[in-house]
């Protein structure tokens, strides 16, 4: 940062790179009030008066900090929005809804999406309600204990965009908690972009063939010449990583220190800065991951049939048609399985005969629950994966982002 120092009385600049620092003053406080002199004159001199590094520090990094909240609810709102495109346009595109990876019953594409955009709304709201309450000024406490020069805190609260002051001195100096619950906002956010580019490497792999992503997130390998590595979704993988131990680092330092403020501080900000990039990084390219991303419709509706996902649906129908115990209709419907699996097919494939040889109610009705399309139809509470309630709850979303 050091450059020709700019002609007295125009200034300079230190997003430029034109400030000139002296290592003869010992910190860049000193070195501004330093220059603040050379244009100014002995005015300058009088810019430490009733402030103290404590203070000044505290409040540079709550402004950056606030910026880094409001530049993070930028990015969710924006990748919400991209996930939401994809929920509208799968609103009824069968898929396999899974737990412990394993087939479970059948989804839809349109949930799945909104699934995220769940996640993402509680992220957003972390940063939002972080941002409340960092936004007190910290201006004027001074080293700890207040000053006694006539100034007024209210008034440069106010020139410095925030709400109001902070109202003890000791808090003032020594908070980080602002810091912290940037933090634990960005690794909740990581943790979600994480599991969704755990699914992307899923989903895009040759045994799923879920998804498609194009040469812009995949790279090819140096010696197989038919790999397509989804290396983007693995790379923001690994951030979480780096902003977890970011978290963690801070609350380490942290957790020892008495009133007021101790050397320990200083190490705050660097953890804080590569977070907020990684964070920043991470948002921009599962952004452009989620809208590059295109599902293989029939891949997902053949697999969303596989696995005798729609076991569940049978076994509703038997206490719903033939008012049998849940219990009971688990366990004919258990029975109904191993017979398709021992036949190599599945349920819908079953005919009536074989299935009322199991339980001789059951009727030829069965078979409008048993498919993938009608399994989905059916879930209709609300929250649930219907089309109609994708549908509804996209209409929702689309008009809280407008």
């Amino acid at each position: 940062m050091i450059a020709t120092r700019q002609p007295s009385g125009k200034g300079c600049s230190l997003e430029r790179g034109q400030f000139r620092f002296k290592v003869e003053f010992e910190d860049i406080h000193l070195n501004i009030e330093s220059r603040l002199t050379e244009i100014i004159g002995d005015p300058g001199k009088r810019l430490h008066t009733g402030r103290s590094r404590n203070d000044q520090v505290a409040v540079d990094f709550r402004l950056w900090v606030r910026d880094q909240c409001d530049q993070a609810i930028q990015g969710i709102t924006g990748l919400m929005e991209t996930f939401l495109a994809q929920a509208e346009a799968g609103a009824d595109w069968v898929m396999p809804g899974f737990t412990h990876l394993q087939t479970a019953q059948p989804v839809t594409w349109g949930h799945h999406m909104l699934a995220y955009v769940e996640m993402l709304a509680r992220d957003r709201g972390r940063f939002q309600d972080a941002r409340r309450r960092m936004n007190e000024c910290p201006l004027g406490a001074a080293a700890l204990a207040g000053t006694s020069f006539p100034i007024d805190r209210e008034m440069t609260a106010r020139a410095l965009g925030f709400d109001r002051p902070t109202a003890n001195s000791l808090d003032s100096v020594s908070d980080r908690d602002f810091a912290l619950e940037f933090l634990s906002a960005a690794s909740i956010t990581a943790m979600h972009l994480s599991r969704f580019a755990e699914e992307l490497v899923i989903w895009s792999s040759a045994q799923f063939r879920f998804v498609r992503l194009s040469d812009k997130w995949t790279t090819g390998s140096s010696i197989m010449p038919q790999k397509k590595n989804p290396d983007a979704a693995e790379l923001l993988r690994a951030k979480l990583g780096r902003i977890l131990g970011a978290t963690v680092a801070l609350f380490t330092v942290m957790k020892g220190l008495p009133l007021t403020y101790s050397k320990d501080m200083q190490e705050d900000k660097e953890q804080v800065f590569d977070a907020a990039d990684s964070l920043m990084l991470g948002l921009a390219a599962m952004t452009g991951m989620v809208a590059d991303m295109t599902a293989n419709r029939d891949t997902l509706k053949a697999a969303a049939a596989s696995g005798f996902s729609t076991a569940t649906d049978l076994a509703d129908w038997l206490v719903r048609a033939l008012g049998l115990p849940f219990r009971e209709a688990h366990h004919v419907t258990g029975t109904l399985v191993a017979i398709a699996e021992a036949e190599g097919v599945d349920l819908p494939e079953l005919s009536l005969a074989r299935m009322q040889s199991v339980l001789p109610g059951i009727t030829d009705a069965v078979f409008a629950v048993l498919g993938v399309e009608n399994s989905v139809r059916s879930r209709t509470s609300y929250g649930g994966t219907a089309p109609d309630r994708v549908r509804e709850q996209a209409a929702r979303w689309r008009a809280a982002l407008g």
